[in-house]
C-alpha cells in the first residue's frame, strides 16, 4: 500500500496543571509529550494502519528521541526524520484559561524544526507517496515553504493527491510569503480541511456555502469544514453533508483537529465513502479531546467503532 506523508514541526509540549495558571510565576507542569501538528496527524494515520511517514527535523536530544520512539511505536516510518546535532528539538509550553482558550510559548523558529528545507525533499523520499498532507502551521519560514512546494509538485507529478489543513491565524496572513504559500496550496489541493473561521478568512465570501463554491471552482474536490462541538460539514460539486459532533467530556483540545483530518484522509484513501469517513473523523476528534496531551488521544478503528456504537 502506498504512503500518506507530511512534513513539518516535530516538538514536545509541556503543560500547566492548573486552569488559569500563569507562566509569570512558578507552577507545576506536566510533560514532555510528543507533539507538533503534522506529527500528531501522521501518528493518527499510523494508528489506523495505513503506511505513512513524516519529513522533519529533531535535535540529537531526549526530546527528539521521545518523538521518534513514539511515532515508530505507533507505526510511522521515521526514516525521513533528520536528527541534527547542531540544533535542539522544538518545544511548546501551554497554559489554559478559564474560558477554555490556550496560551502558548513556542520554541520552534530557533529549533531543529526550522532547519527543514528543500534539500530534504526529493523523488526518492517521496517515491511511495500517493497522498501528501500540508499543515499551514508548518509554513513559518521561506525554506520550509520551498520544501512544501517541492513535495507538492513531486507528488502531483506522480499522480498523487494533496490535502490541506490551513491551521492559520489571521495575523499570519499579513506575511506576504505566508499568503502566497496558502494560495499555492489551495490551487493544488484535492481535499481542504479548514475550520469554520478559516473558510471566510481565506476566501472573500460572506457565508461558508459561498466560500465553498469558490473553493470548489479552484479544482478542490472535497471540503470538510470543522465546527468543533457543532460537528462538521462536507462539500463537493454535488453534495452538502452535515455530521453532528459526539458528546464527550473535553479535557484537552490540542490535536483534535489534526486527528480529525488524519482520520478523514485515511478513510478516504482506504476507499470509505464520505459519510463513513466523516463519522470516523468526528469520533477521532472527539476521542482526542478526552485525553491530556496532544498525541495521547490518537485512536485505532476499534476505539472509533466503540465511540460510534455508543451514539447509535
Amino acid at each position: 500500500m502506498s504512503k500518506i506523508m507530511t512534513l513539518g514541526e516535530i516538538l514536545v509540549e509541556i503543560m500547566a496543571t492548573e486552569i488559569g495558571q500563569s507562566f509569570r510565576k512558578p507552577g507545576r507542569l506536566i510533560g514532555p509529550y510528543p507533539s507538533g501538528a503534522p506529527a500528531i496527524f501522521i501518528d493518527q494515520v499510523a494508528k489506523l494502519g495505513h503506511p505513512c511517514s513524516i519529513i522533519g527535523c529533531v535535535g540529537d536530544d531526549d526530546f527528539g528521541y521521545l518523538n521518534i520512539e513514539r511515532l515508530r511505536a505507533d507505526g510511522v516510518d521515521t526514516s525521513t526524520i533528520e536528527i541534527l546535532k547542531t540544533a535542539v528539538t522544538g518545544s511548546a509550553f501551554v497554559t489554559y484559561r478559564e474560558n477554555g482558550d490556550r496560551d502558548f510559548i513556542f520554541n520552534i523558529t530557533n529549533s531543529a524544526s526550522a532547519q527543514l528545507n528543500a534539500n530534504l525533499v526529493n523523488e526518492a523520499v517521496l517515491k511511495d507517496c500517493s497522498h501528501f498532507h500540508v499543515m499551514g502551521s508548518s509554513l513559518f519560514s521561506s525554506p520550509i515553504i520551498d520544501a512544501m512546494k517541492k513535495a507538492v509538485a513531486i507528488v502531483k507529478a506522480q499522480g498523487g493527491t494533496i490535502s490541506f489543513d490551513p491551521n492559520v491565524r489571521k495575523e499570519m496572513l499579513k506575511i506576504p510569503e505566508m499568503r502566497e504559500a496558502l494560495s499555492y496550496v489551495l490551487e493544488r489541493c484535492d481535499v481542504f480541511l479548514p475550520s469554520d473561521q478559516e473558510m471566510t478568512l481565506l476566501v472573500d465570501a460572506e457565508t461558508e456555502a459561498l466560500a465553498a463554491k469558490k473553493l470548489l471552482a479552484l479544482g478542490i474536490t472535497e471540503i470538510v469544514v470543522k465546527h468543533g462541538a457543532h460537528g462538521c460539514t462536507y462539500y463537493d460539486a454535488d453534495d452538502r453533508i452535515h455530521v453532528p459532533a459526539l458528546s464527550v467530556d473535553e479535557i484537552d483540545p490540542t490535536g483534535a483537529g489534526d486527528c480529525f483530518g488524519a482520520t478523514y484522509v485515511t478513510c478516504r484513501k482506504l476507499g470509505k465513502e464520505p459519510v463513513q469517513a466523516l463519522n470516523y473523523a468526528i469520533a477521532s476528534g472527539a476521542n482526542a479531546v478526552t485525553r491530556k496531551g496532544p498525541m495521547e488521544g490518537t485512536s485505532d478503528f476499534k476505539e472509533l467503532d466503540a465511540l460510534l456504537n455508543e451514539r447509535s
